[in-house]
């Protein structure tokens, strides 16, 4: 029986990826580089903010030391800049309540900076989440399963009552590693091929299906 279910944020949850792409470009013309196109941004996050910042810079120009500016420059424009743009998908907000309203504990586990998921969770969803955890200094990012590992035992269930949900192979990895059941959307930033070839164990295209397949495992 499922008790908790416990979301990915970017891609899942929220579209994230106008501001995202406006912080990075913002960052990146500061020292120079070429702005990216929105279109690129799709396979440049997943791996949390210095990643996405690595694959930003072109590769001839690429340097720690660019990497380390164009990060602090992104950090300071995203905290500022983060709700521009960035909203629930469709029918987010009705799931999530119907999720709480049926009993379930609700989490979010995600690899972008912990200070921007807590606040964009906070912002977007009201509470409705009992833990929220981002990249967090000395914890590995997903697909490692430590944070989700610490949030199930937070929660006060077992990994296998647990419904993991995400748009990419990197959380179906994450579910598997923890022992949860895979849930993969289609309504993200990566496609079907990804998610079956990372083990997803149900996909999803529309957020309505979401809810009635939960309640229903």
């Amino acid at each position: 029986m499922i008790k908790a279910v416990i979301f990915d944020l970017d891609g899942t949850l929220a579209n994230t990826l106008e501001d995202l792409c406006d912080s990075t470009n913002f960052a990146l013309k500061k020292h120079g580089y070429p702005a990216r196109d929105l279109s690129e941004f799709n396979m440049f996050i997943g791996d949390g903010v210095p990643k996405l910042i690595e694959r930003a810079i072109p590769k001839e120009k690429f340097t720690e030391e660019a990497k380390e500016k164009v990060y602090t420059e992104f950090m300071a424009h995203y905290r500022q800049n983060f709700l521009n743009k960035t909203v629930p998908y469709d029918n987010i907000p009705e799931c999530i309540s119907k999720l709480v309203e049926s009993g379930l504990k609700l989490a979010v586990v995600s690899n972008k900076v912990d200070e921007m998921t807590v606040k964009i969770v906070d912002k977007l969803f009201y509470g409705q989440f009992s833990q929220v955890v981002g990249k967090r200094e000395g914890c590995p990012l997903k697909p490692d399963p430590a944070s989700t590992l610490e949030v199930i035992e937070k929660l006060g269930v077992e990994p296998q009552e647990c419904v993991f949900i995400g748009d990419s192979g990197m959380d179906m990895k994450t579910a598997k590693n923890a022992g949860c059941v895979a849930l993969g959307v289609l309504w993200g930033f990566r496609g079907r091929e990804e998610l079956i070839e990372n083990g997803a164990d149900y996909l999803v295209e529309t957020v309505s299906e979401l809810a009635p397949l939960i309640l229903g495992l």
